[in-house]
């Protein structure tokens, strides 16, 4: 791993140099989050670390696009198109390359490309642990204020609400994708933190349509 911290810290630069003008939930510190959680799960899940120390760093570079798209462009999809003419020039086997560039395409919740390698789900595992817990309610909430969505919606079912609008609430967030996450967690180390994460949110969110209504 000594060899390889040179190349880890490349690619760290060139990635943070791609989130110029992100927004917050999606930002350069959320990458760095999924890296600590990355370095975690992936020694103890025995992974390939510079294969997925450099995904990691590489996961939301196409990030920007999908939120510019209003969720028209899959993030997951054009982060791996964009990471390849960074990868392919790395010092390391082609195998490697293939693999970061999976664990890049994987790695979305609600993608149409499933992490088959090591590496590639314990990236997936990650980036889902940095969406739920105490940091996964903050940023559903930062990233309703991004797009102007309401505190909360009472009067619309959660069906009829749709993304990047206004009834895009914290709360629908944890309806249509957090409170599914943690029976989508790939890993046996992730499942232990996902465990502590979801009991908090869950807590949370009761809490929350309790003081909404006037009654916590």
């Amino acid at each position: 791993m000594d060899k390889s911290d040179p190349l880890i810290a490349h690619i760290k630069a060139v990635a943070k140099n791609m989130f110029h003008g992100s927004r917050g939930s999606h930002d350069w510190d959320h990458t760095l989050r999924v890296c600590s959680l990355c370095k975690r799960i992936g020694e103890a899940e025995g992974a390939d670390m510079v294969v997925l120390l450099i995904a990691a760093h590489l996961h939301d570079i196409g990030r920007c696009f999908q939120d510019v798209a209003c969720g028209g462009v899959c993030h997951a999809e054009k982060g791996a198109q964009m990471a390849w003419p960074i990868v392919k020039k790395l010092p390391i086997s082609e195998k490697q390359k293939e693999n970061i560039i999976h664990c890049v395409k994987s790695h979305r919740f609600r993608g149409n490309h499933g992490p088959e390698t090591v590496e590639a789900k314990v990236l997936f595992d990650a980036d889902k642990l940095d969406a739920i817990g105490a940091v996964g309610v903050a940023r559903a909430y930062l990233f309703a204020g991004e797009i102007g969505a309401r505190l909360h919606n009472p009067d619309l079912s959660i069906e009829k609400s749709r993304p990047y609008s206004k009834d895009d609430t914290g709360f629908r967030e944890f309806k249509v994708k957090l409170s599914r996450i943690r029976d989508r967690i790939l890993t046996k180390e992730g499942r232990k933190i996902a465990n502590k994460r979801h009991a908090f949110m869950r807590n949370f969110f009761k809490r929350f349509l309790e003081e909404y209504e006037g009654k916590g």
